[in-house]
């Protein structure tokens, strides 16, 4: 094999003659960033609510509820990306559908929705798993105290049960992160279609990519030490799953 090894690539000029393959790469990290947190907000809102949703009493909402994850967990994040993008807009009404493939972000917006549903499927299995795990004394002392049953999950169910789940939670925003790449496919310029474009233009694919993977893992450790420190700040002794059944 007969490479020809140039880290300096990376201090030159991309093609559109204003940006180094550096810069190129870090306005890719932007987009990634800001796909990823942009559908972290959405998947937290949604995720909450339909976890919420599978455990309460009412059958039709819980119904609906396990509708929803049943949907967006089985199908293919991939799939789904083209589904949004491509065949939404067909099946509205023409004038929508075609404001929404006239957007100028189109492609941000699309990988943040998606990733936002996909994601929040997974959120919504962890909220009632953790609002689950609580033992049935602190549901029971909230409604004996009076309590509505929206206040008994704002006040209590929900502070406990979200305090148990940080961990996988931390895991689901990594994934979050992660998954992002997948908005290549629809023409988003985040890292991997950076990384992609520049081994294209340079032909140098293992410094493009080695570059990528460095950046992504930087970017998760920083985001896992940040979680960490969210879930020892957030820790309360007494209040988790082992403790309840104990």
């Amino acid at each position: 094999m007969h490479y020809h090894w140039n880290w300096h690539i990376f201090w030159q000029m991309s093609p559109d003659g204003t940006h180094t393959y550096l810069e190129t790469l870090l306005a890719g990290l932007g987009w990634t960033i800001a796909t990823a947190l942009s559908a972290w907000v959405m998947a937290l809102i949604l995720g909450i609510a339909v976890g919420v949703a599978r455990t309460l009493p009412q059958r039709a909402l819980r119904a609906l509820g396990n509708a929803w994850v049943e949907l967006f967990r089985n199908i293919p994040l991939l799939v789904q990306m083209f589904l949004w993008f491509f065949v939404l807009p067909e099946l509205l009404p023409t004038p929508l559908g075609d404001w929404l493939k006239a957007l100028p972000e189109a492609p941000f917006v699309t990988a943040v929705v998606c990733l936002g549903c996909f994601t929040s499927a997974r959120v919504a299995v962890q909220v009632a798993a953790g609002i689950e795990a609580l033992s049935g004394g602190q549901r029971l002392a909230a409604v004996a105290l009076g309590l509505r049953l929206g206040q008994v999950y704002r006040l209590v169910l929900l502070p406990l049960g979200l305090r148990i789940i940080l961990p996988p939670l931390t895991s689901e925003f990594l994934n979050i992160i992660k998954n992002s790449s997948v908005a290549l496919t629809i023409g988003l310029v985040e890292l991997t279609a950076s990384a992609r474009a520049m081994q294209e233009f340079s032909f140098q694919v293992f410094e493009a990519f080695s570059a990528a993977t460095l950046i992504y893992v930087a970017v998760n450790l920083l985001a896992l030490s940040l979680m960490r420190a969210l879930e020892r700040r957030a820790a309360l002794p007494g209040a988790g799953a082992g403790a309840g059944a104990a």
